[in-house]
């Protein structure tokens, strides 16, 4: 039977990063624990952190009545990468689905 990912059988894992063109990178029967697993762990650990960093940095750069456009503009493409990154850590664990 195909789960969702159409993988037959077992289990994929979506990893943090995108493949050739920006498609979706899984790890197919990859043994938790394995090499590309901790890297996948440390990955999203490290995305993760960035965001929290990134909100941090938005609600500061927000209250300032000084920000520029450009900063904004800035801010919004940064916290757009971010939260493409945090979405597909939601799908890696199972939380949401891709479309």
């Amino acid at each position: 039977m195909n789960d969702e990912r159409g993988q037959v059988g077992g289990v994929a894992r979506l990893l943090p990063w995108a493949g050739p063109e920006g498609k979706p990178c899984y790890l197919l029967g990859g043994a938790e624990g394995g090499l590309i697993s901790r890297m996948a762990d440390d990955a999203e650990r490290v995305q993760l952190e960035m965001a929290g960093e990134l909100l941090a940095h938005a609600t500061d750069l927000l209250a300032d009545s000084r920000a520029t456009p450009p900063q904004l503009r800035y801010l919004l493409a940064r916290m757009a990468e971010s939260l493409t990154d945090v979405r597909r850590i939601a799908v890696s664990r199972g939380v949401q689905t891709l479309p």
